[in-house]
Formats: C-alpha cells, sequence, structure tokens
C-alpha cells in the first residue's frame, strides 16, 4: 500500500450483509492537538491505525472528550429516490465526503466547515452558520447505496460535536434528526480484527488529500520549519577511509574526568556529565520555539516582557549635545506594549527618566507640551459630569501623543550568547541546542591536521569543506576532537574523514632565574589517542521492550525497514521483546521484515528486565547496544552516528532527543529537548555487561529512574558519556492513556 494522495480503495463490502445495516464504522484518533482535519491527516498513524474501532447507529456523535480525530464512513441508504441537500455541523473543522456510487475512489468533498483550524465551529444542530458547510442538491436513488465519510477534528475547547443532516431542497430548514440507522450500513465488520488487520481499512482522498481551502497556495509552505531541518553535511554518511595509519604519533588516552571507581549517590552521575563543543553550527537550538520559550536569554520573562531587549541598546546621543552627557546604561522601556495610563507614576517618572537627553523635536528641545503622568492616554480620565446640578462639560481634555523621533540611532555590538554557556548540561533551559565551537578554536586544528596529513602522503589530498567538528574539553590534559572533514585527492577523488584525535596541553619546563621569558609561535600538539577509535563496521541492536502498542510497533518496523533501504547498511538489527501483546502479531509482521530478532515475554510489562532480556540475546560481546524507545523518529545517520560515538572500553553514548509538543510532526517539529533523559544509551556490549547491565532487581513494574542509576555504574565502571543533542531525532507525542500501567475508568464508577 501506499501514502501521499494515491487512493489504494478498500475491501468494503459492495453489498453489505443486512447484519452490517444500521451502524457506520467509527475509527478514532486519541491524543493529537489542533483544530484542523488538516493537522489529523498529519498524524503519524492516520488513517489506517486508529486508537479504537467501533460503529455508531447515528451520524451525531459526541464523544465528550478533547484532543482527537474521528473517521466516520460506511454506505448510504437513501429512503426515496430525489434530490438531496446534506448539512454537516461541528465544533471545529469537520469533512462530509460522498461517494458517486458505492466505490470509496470516487468521493468528493460536499460540506466541510473550517479552512485552517479555529475559526470554524458551530454550537451543535447549527447548520446555516456557514455557506460551506451546506451541500449542493445531490441526486440519489433508493436502488444504490453511497460511500461516505466523515473526516472530524476536535481540539481542547468547546462542547465536541459532529452531525450530518440531510433535506429536500424545498425545506426551508434542516430538520432537528441527523441520518440515523434506517440509512447507514457498515463497510466493514471489525469486531473480530486485531489493529495490526488493515486491509479491510479504505483509503480514499478523504484520507489522504487536503481539503481545496487547505491546500498551500505560496513558496513559504516549501520552507522548513525549523532550522534542524535543512540539509546539512552531516546527513551524510560514512565512507571508510585508509589513509590515517601513522599520520599522527600516539599518545595515551587518560582524560582527568574520568571516575573509575570513585563512589557515587544514587544519580548523581549526572553532575559528572558534560557536553561537547560542536563546530559549524548544526542549528539545533530550537529558535522557532522561542517566541514561547525565551530561556537561552539570561533575562527573566517578566524582565523582557516590560523591557524587552533594551539593555543590549546604547542609544545615540542627538547631534550637537555629545558633549553634554553620556547616554544612560540603565533599561529602557519598550514603548510597543507600554501604555503610561496602566503603569504607577513612580514607574513611569522613572522610564522617563531613562531617554533623557534624546532628541525628540529636531531642534534638540522638545516642543509642545508635556503631557501629565496621570493623564490617560485615551484623554477619558477628568471628564467630569455634574448629577447635581445637571451641568455636563462636553468639551474634552486634549490628547497628546508621544512624539517618535525616527531618525534616533544606536550604537551596535555584537551579541555572542554562545560563548556565556558552559559544558554543564544545562537543565534550566531545553530550547538551547549544543554548544557551538568558536572557528578560532577549530580551525587551527583542523590545519594543523591536515598539514600532517599530507606531509604523510606528499600532498596527495586537499581540504574540500569541514563537515562536523566536535570538542570534548579536559582543562588538566588537553581536548579530544573528532573531525569529519571532506576531502578530495590528486585525482579528484571525494573522500569523507571521520576521526578521533587529541590536542595535549604542553607544561613548559620552569626557565632559570634572570632568563628572559622567550615567546616562541605556539605549537598545535596532536596525536592519535591510543584505542580510542571508532568501528564503522560494528552491528548497532536496537532493543525496544513492547505491550499492545500496535500502531507504534507497525511504525518502528517501517522506520527500521526505511533506514535499511536508505543507508544499505546491513549491520544493524532490530530486537523487540514482547510482553504478550494481544492487539497485533508481532512476530508475523517481523518476519515480513529485513532484519529482526523477536523474544515473547509473560507477565507485566517491566522496561528493565526486557531491555535485559533483549541484551541476552546478542552473542557478539563486540557488537552495540543501543536501549531504545518504541515512540521514536530516527534521522538516517542515526546507525553511523551510533557507531561514531560509541568507543569500546572508553565511552557510551547518550544523544538528547527532542519531545515533540502534541501535534507536531517531523516536518513540523514543535516541542523541547529532553535535557533529562537517558534512557536512549548506545554502549557496547562487552561494556554494558561489565557495569552489570540493567538493574531489575530495583526497577521492576516502576517506570523512571532507570536511565539515571545506569549512568552512575558506566560512570564507576571507567567510560564517559558522549552528550549531544542530535539533528531530526525526535520523540512523538502520545500520551499513557491506554498503556500497560493504565487501566480505563468505566463512567458512572
Amino acid at each position: 500500500m501506499e501514502r501521499g494522495g494515491v487512493i489504494m480503495g478498500s475491501n468494503c463490502h459492495v453489498f453489505p450483509p443486512p447484519q452490517y445495516k444500521g451502524r457506520a464504522n467509527l475509527h478514532t484518533f486519541e491524543d493529537w492537538c489542533g483544530s484542523s482535519t488538516a493537522q489529523l491527516r498529519m498524524n503519524l498513524h492516520y488513517p489506517l491505525y486508529p486508537h479504537s474501532r467501533t460503529t455508531v447507529k447515528k451520524l451525531a456523535v459526541s464523544p465528550r472528550w478533547m484532543n482527537y480525530g474521528l473517521r466516520i464512513f460506511g454506505y448510504l441508504h437513501p429512503y426515496t429516490d430525489g434530490e438531496f441537500v446534506f448539512a454537516v455541523s461541528s465544533d471545529d473543522n469537520s469533512e462530509f465526503w460522498l461517494s458517486r456510487d458505492n466505490s470509496p475512489l470516487n468521493l468528493q468533498l460536499l460540506a466541510w466547515i473550517g479552512k485552517v483550524g479555529s475559526e470554524g465551529w458551530t454550537a451543535p444542530g447549527e447548520f446555516g452558520k456557514y455557506a460551506s458547510q451546506t451541500s449542493r442538491p445531490v441526486w440519489l436513488s433508493v436502488q444504490r447505496r453511497y460511500f461516505f465519510e466523515i473526516v472530524h477534528k476536535q481540539n481542547d475547547r468547546g462542547t465536541d460535536h459532529i452531525e450530518v443532516a440531510v433535506s429536500f431542497p424545498s425545506s426551508l430548514h434542516f430538520p432537528c434528526t441527523c441520518i440515523s440507522d434506517v440509512c447507514v450500513c457498515v463497510c466493514t465488520d471489525e469486531s473480530a480484527l486485531r489493529m495490526s488487520d488493515i486491509t479491510h481499512v479504505p483509503q480514499t482522498a478523504a484520507s489522504h488529500t487536503r481539503s481545496p481551502s487547505n491546500q498551500p497556495d505560496n513558496q513559504l509552505s516549501n520552507q522548513p520549519a525549523a532550522d534542524m531541518l535543512r540539509v546539512d553535511p552531516r546527513d551524510t554518511l560514512y565512507q571508510n577511509s585508509r589513509f590515517l595509519q601513522g599520520v599522527l604519533p600516539d599518545c595515551s588516552y587518560k582524560p582527568s574526568y574520568i571516575i573509575k571507581g570513585f563512589p557515587l549517590l544514587r544519580y548523581q552521575g549526572l553532575q559528572f556529565v558534560h557536553m561537547s563543543y560542536i563546530y559549524p553550527n548544526d542549528y539545533t537550538r530550537l529558535t522557532h520555539m522561542e517566541t514561547d520559550n525565551t530561556c537561552f536569554y539570561h533575562d527573566s520573562p517578566l524582565y523582557l516582557d516590560r523591557y524587552g531587549f533594551s539593555r543590549y541598546m546604547r542609544l545615540d546621543e542627538p547631534e550637537g549635545q555629545e558633549g553634554e552627557g553620556r547616554i544612560k546604561s540603565r533599561p529602557q522601556p519598550d514603548y510597543d506594549n507600554t501604555l503610561h495610563g496602566d503603569l504607577p507614576p513612580g514607574v513611569v517618572s522613572g522610564m522617563d527618566r531613562l531617554v533623557e537627553g534624546v532628541d525628540r523635536g529636531g531642534g534638540g528641545e522638545r516642543g509642545g507640551e508635556e503631557v501629565g503622568v496621570s493623564e490617560s492616554l485615551w484623554g477619558l480620565e477628568g471628564d467630569s459630569e455634574e448629577v447635581e446640578g445637571l451641568s455636563y462639560d462636553s468639551t474634552p481634555r486634549p490628547v497628546f501623543d508621544p512624539e517618535v523621533n525616527w531618525a534616533q540611532t544606536f550604537q551596535v555590538t555584537p551579541l555572542d550568547l554562545q560563548a556565556m554557556r558552559s559544558d554543564w548540561i544545562d537543565l534550566r533551559c531545553n530550547v538551547s541546542g549544543n554548544l557551538l565551537l568558536r572557528p578560532r578554536d577549530a580551525l587551527p586544528v583542523i590545519k594543523a591536521f591536515m598539514d600532517k596529513l599530507n606531509h604523510r602522503h606528499h600532498g596527495r589530498f586537499s581540504l574540500v569543506r569541514v563537515l562536523n567538528v566536535e570538542r570534548r574539553v579536559d582543562g588538566a590534559q588537553g581536548s579530544r576532537y573528532f573531525l569529519e572533514l571532506e576531502l578530495r585527492d590528486v585525482n579528484g577523488q571525494h573522500l569523507r574523514l571521520s576521526h578521533y584525535i587529541y590536542t595535549l596541553i604542553r607544561h613548559r619546563r620552569s626557565r632559570p632565574r634572570g632568563v628572559p621569558p622567550l615567546r616562541p609561535a605556539p605549537e598545535m600538539l596532536l596525536c592519535n589517542p591510543v584505542g580510542f577509535h571508532w568501528n564503522p563496521t560494528a552491528t548497532v541492536h536496537f532493543i525496544v521492550p513492547v505491550k499492545n502498542q500496535a500502531r507504534w510497533v507497525q511504525q518502528l518496523i517501517v522506520d527500521m525497514e526505511g533506514l535499511y533501504q536508505t543507508t544499505g547498511d546491513p549491520n544493524f538489527n532490530l530486537i523487540i521483546t514482547d510482553y504478550n501483546s494481544t492487539d497485533m502479531d508481532i512476530e508475523a509482521a517481523l518476519k515480513a521484515s529485513t532484519l529482526y530478532q523477536y523474544l515473547k515475554l509473560s507477565g507485566n510489562f517491566e522496561r528493565s528486565a526486557g531491555l535485559q532480556a533483549g541484551i541476552d540475546l546478542i552473542t557478539n560481546e563486540h557488537s552495540i547496544v543501543f536501549l531504545c524507545d518504541l515512540h521514536i523518529h530516527f534521522p538516517p545517520s542515526i546507525i553511523d552516528s551510533v557507531r561514531k560515538h560509541c568507543v569500546e572500553g572508553h565511552m557510551a553514548f547518550a544523544p538528547i532527543v527532542m519531545r515533540l509538543d502534541c501535534g507536531a510532526t517531523p516536518r513540523e517539529p514543535r516541542g523541547y529537548w529532553e535535557v533529562n533523559g537517558f534512557g536512549l544509551l548506545g554502549i557496547y556490549k562487552s561494556d554494558l555487561d561489565a557495569a552489570g547491565g540493567m538493574n531489575t532487581h530495583d526497577f521492576t513494574d516502576r517506570w523512571g529512574g532507570e536511565d539515571w542509576e545506569l549512568l552512575d555504574r558506566i560512570l564507576q565502571s571507567g567510560l564517559e558519556v558522549e552528550r549531544i543533542y542530535m539533528r531530526n531525532f525526535l520523540h512523538h507525542y502520545h500520551s499513557k492513556r491506554g498503556m500497560w500501567n493504565r487501566r480505563t475508568q468505566r463512567s458512572g464508577t
């Protein structure tokens, strides 16, 4: 099957049996924010994998819930011949589609509410609010059945409802009764089907295409929704290079921050993890989220709301007054949203003093009359009405608008907020992204390495571009660099080099007393850290424990198949440990997959035990284990990224994932970085075994904390943990409703 607007039809019964009459199929898609049907179609599971499948006997539904989407479909059986007019009513957006016959392939959009979301809604039974919610007259025959489909999106506000009514064109208004069980029948009986059974689900124009009112009409729609989505050379795959042997002298790799054997309190290991610096800018800073979250700037939100960024500006003095005084550096008010009538007099007078010396009248003097602080901006204060004498003062007091100096200039100072950040994990801000390495710290290292490389190979290579540089700072020993460079040899062939090097801190000898200090040019001491190299062919095992989440399991399998098709990399594997799922046959689904291992477990879901069971299936201890989650969107470079940042005997990898907000998608990634979690972890099996594996004793069916506890033991075993924000590495939004440790409370209980 295929999506993306290609209509594949369905296996609906063209002539449904009698027991199918009186009901229509109802598919629900929960935990999805937004108001528009276009947003519903962006749902990862729409239309094949709904949260639930049921039937409804009337086309008037009100679940009394929020943030969901509905898809209702079946066959309409007219009670007489004639022309009919259909109308739809709903809170938030909805669409009514009807086929010219019994085929789902011939659907046409007849009526709808809303274009982009919140601007379209009606009260229950209100069929005349919008012109679009009423269809044109349609001729129907009592001898035929007509396939129909309703798409509805409900947000978290209002009284949820969706109903469809029908009337003859001659009717003055639509009747209160909507289409009922007399006129509809289901497409397919789904009562005995599993959630993974999807061959019967109709895929139609209503399922995959936007309505005409929702089609993008400008080139802005082709622009990425976040800078992180732009094409980046880091996304290209590694190409093996054989020219690194003997380029640099060997040196031992013993960073000072290793804490092997150091006693830690539980969960204290988080304090010993530091971030690496990245060059060039990978745009992992979530700038598109800073309208709602300004934590990257060190000013408090209250300060920014009141003063904006005025403290970063120094206003120029008016011409001819440069020597009369200095421009004060106190914060300036933001006149865009400041009304003096709404502020206390003391605050206003203080603000007026901040702009003393600014030319407002062109001649250096303020013209006109000053507006008093107590006067209302709208001139309503002071209007008097003498009730006793029945005398009215009808003359309004004069209103003075503030004069704007359009020619006001200010001094610009480059602002480098990145330089203010440290390599400690920033738990205060979840939109900041990777630390950026300054060019003056990256380019000299690259030049020194290229000089060494060409000295070894007699000038064979030239640098095409710098793909990626990662620096891990060690103030006592030196810095570790990971260089990814695109090179061109003398034959014009392009190569990609990905290599760890070490820059040592040279400790100078003390000079004798009386000898003048010498200032020779500093020498870059580059060396090859012995044993610290990554294996480009190591097998990566993704381990995921699951229980009864068929739609997510199916998506995981599809994503892994996509990774294999994109990379052609045979050295990765998917291991699913299944706690007796009943909503799909996971093993059967995996058998059609290229790479997989499957282990069926019994009992209650236990994440630690499920992960450990998957680890135990791996026989090669020199392969990489990636402890994973079910709801992850992987970038194509994930396999190489895990390999590059896992070094056997030295380093594990805990990439930071971006958690998507409700209703967000990988193409429109609104959300935040999960800076606290270490549950997504890559590590060599030999290193994980040496650290003791998963703690299945303390963490059984209790969720949370097992990742920090494992981090403690990994650090105590002598490993370091690389921690970077990974581009396009996303965690899909989902609620815990219906998951392994939750039950549904029945109404009235």
